[in-house]
């Protein structure tokens, strides 16, 4: 059994660890460890960068298994020969983590301040350089259709989110009996997620709504943000 620990401490930098699974895929050796650091490429949320025992690896899921494994980050690098229940160290690069989570966090409040506006989410991307999130909306506000409209809503967007930055509003996660996990923005939001979070609003930092766009029915806002400093 494998334990997803990238859920349980986005800011857990390494743990030590034994192998429960060894394989290959298309001729490249992997490797899966009980206690899961490394949160693997998905919903919308980049893979974590890191190392096992030293060596650069790459986390990718594995539905057939069930299992986050970790292979080489690079196929000509040497790999040793794990053995199952083998004692291993696992580290991440905890500066890409926390961009990361800061930016799957923005996210989830930008969608909180669409819905505010009677839009429904209809995809994410939480990627450095490409964040956004879209929108489709049943009854269509006036405003979309003009530049200064949409420069309007903007606005509008950009004074919820800061103000629930401000407020510094708690960021948890719940599983319920089904096993579904779900984050809240304190009582502002919450929706189904299996990615990492800071752990309140106010760790957010230059979060910038700096566009608005609609094309093919959807509405698109493109943002930025960081982790502010722990120094």
């Amino acid at each position: 059994m494998q334990i997803r620990t990238y859920l349980d401490d986005t800011y857990a930098e390494q743990v030590d660890t034994r192998v429960i699974a060894t394989g290959h895929h298309e001729g490249r050796p992997w490797v899966a460890v009980e206690h899961c650091l490394f949160h693997p490429q998905g919903g919308g949320q980049p893979a974590d960068r890191g190392s096992l025992e030293d060596i650069e690896v790459v986390p990718v899921w594995d539905h057939r298994l069930g299992l986050v494994t970790v292979m080489s980050a690079s196929a000509s690098a040497g790999w040793p020969e794990f053995a199952k229940g083998q004692a291993v160290r696992a580290r991440i690069d905890l500066d890409a983590r926390m961009a990361h989570a800061a930016l799957h966090t923005a996210g989830h409040l930008i969608d909180a301040a669409g819905r505010a506006q009677g839009w429904e989410p209809a995809g994410s991307n939480h990627f450095p350089g490409q964040a956004r999130i879209e929108f489709t909306t049943p009854q269509v506000d006036p405003r979309l259709t003009e530049p200064e409209g949409r420069q309007e809503i903007l606005t509008e967007l950009r004074k919820t989110v800061a103000a629930a930055i401000a407020e510094s509003l708690p960021v948890t996660a719940a599983v319920d009996e089904q096993g579904r996990r779900a984050v809240s923005l304190g009582s502002l939001h919450s929706a189904p997620c299996g990615g990492t979070h800071v752990r309140r609003l106010g760790d957010l930092s230059d979060v910038d709504l700096s566009t608005l766009k609609v094309k093919r029915g959807r509405i698109r806002v493109s943002y930025s943000a960081s982790h502010e400093s722990r120094s």
